[in-house]
């Protein structure tokens, strides 16, 4: 996983900017329930999306696990960002009306913990929002995609079937989607190549090392290398709180609730 706290600075240059955060949370947007006035967003970053979730009568509260990140998000939401992970969330159970997670369950080994607390800190009523198939959202039928398609590893924390069956055991249920497309993240063939290279496509493809270079280099000798091809196409689930989780969250010795944020 990268280290966000080295990558805070550069993120938003190369992950769309603006033009994408307003795209996502237009989405987002669309999907939380009427009358929302507290919402905490999880893995928020440098709060680009977060800050752009705020409306009046409501408060906007972002955690996230990475220091660099949480400094970025500081002054765009200042006094509503916190240091935490989101499998151990520092809220009181049934705290917010809504709870937003963006591109952040593929990054997971697993899912569940994220989702488990998400509900837990919803109210009954409450909607959570998550970006699913993440990498799929990627693949826009180009010849770089035609050439990956026999090495996927068809594995994702974020598949939409594997989030909606957690969802469920956890007392949410699917209520909405949404989708919204990229900016700026078009891939060439040169940039996936040097991705194949450097392990980022580890949890998309699976291929021995000895033949890595040679897809990687199948891959850069695509015709205009140097060309990014579609924008990807994200999408989103709301999952409502219809009762109380089954299990109870957090587990033993996380941190107590937040005082600042008040059930």
């Amino acid at each position: 996983m990268l280290d966000y706290t080295a990558e805070a600075a550069e993120y938003d240059r190369t992950r769309g900017g603006a033009p994408r955060a307003d795209a996502a949370a237009a989405a987002v947007r669309s999907l939380l329930p009427p009358g929302t006035s507290r919402l905490l967003d999880v893995a928020c970053g440098t709060g680009i999306v977060t800050e752009r979730l705020g409306a009046p009568g409501r408060r906007v509260v972002g955690v996230d696990p990475a220091p660099g990140m949480a400094a970025l998000a500081s002054a765009r939401v200042p006094g509503s960002v916190l240091l935490a992970d989101g499998t151990r969330l520092p809220f009181a159970s049934s705290t917010f009306d809504a709870v937003t997670a963006i591109w952040l369950l593929h990054l997971l080994p697993d899912a569940e913990p994220v989702i488990a607390e998400c509900a837990r800190v919803l109210r009954p009523g409450g909607v959570l929002v998550v970006t699913v198939d993440k990498d799929a959202g990627h693949d826009v039928g180009s010849d770089v995609d035609t050439l990956l398609a026999p090495y996927a590893t068809g594995r994702a924390a974020d598949a939409a079937s594997h989030v909606l069956r957690v969802a469920r055991a956890h007392g949410l249920s699917p209520v909405g989607e949404a989708t919204f497309q990229g900016h700026g993240q078009g891939r060439s063939p040169r940039t996936v190549a040097s991705k194949l290279r450097n392990g980022w496509y580890r949890t998309r493809v699976q291929v021995d090392s000895g033949a890595l270079e040679g897809l990687a280099s199948r891959v850069e000798s695509l015709p205009r290398p140097g060309e990014p091809r579609g924008e990807p196409c994200f999408r989103l689930l709301a999952l409502k709180r219809l009762q109380p989780p089954p299990r109870p969250f957090p587990k033993p010795g996380a941190p107590p609730p937040d005082p600042r944020i008040a059930p």
